[in-house]
């Protein structure tokens, strides 16, 4: 049993979460600047991407379902696999296919609405709801 009784100890320890906690800072701001531009290419406001439980359920009306469904991010095991189904809805309501949506919509969340927010891709509804 180690114990963070050293002053370097506590200072490496408390650094590794400062570097973690600004990492994260920086990943979550990435990823609100991407969902803002797919919220307005959607015809949502974008600035519902800031709050972070709001910007699911907004997700998840882009997928065509009703935001009800995003209660079904609490339950475990399903929540993974309803991700991967509304990244596979938005995905196809921008014209994108199944190993876009997969990898950059559901793994690389960040990297993939940016694609979308920045691209070309245009959202339509009716692609949703065939």
């Amino acid at each position: 049993m180690h114990n963070l009784s050293s002053i370097t100890s506590q200072a490496d320890v408390s650094s590794l979460y400062t570097t973690s906690s600004i990492f994260g800072l920086i990943i979550y701001v990435i990823t609100v600047v991407a969902l803002w531009r797919v919220f307005t290419k959607a015809g949502y406001a974008g600035w519902l991407a800031i709050i972070p439980i709001v910007n699911v359920f907004v997700l998840v009306k882009i997928a065509g379902f009703s935001a009800w469904m995003g209660l079904l991010y609490i339950i475990p095991i399903v929540n993974i696999v309803f991700a991967i189904i509304v990244a596979l809805r938005v995905g196809k309501g921008f014209a994108q296919g199944a190993a876009f949506s997969v990898f950059l919509l559901w793994l690389f969340a960040f990297v993939g609405y940016l694609v979308l927010g920045f691209g070309s891709a245009q959202y339509q509804k009716a692609r949703v709801a065939a």
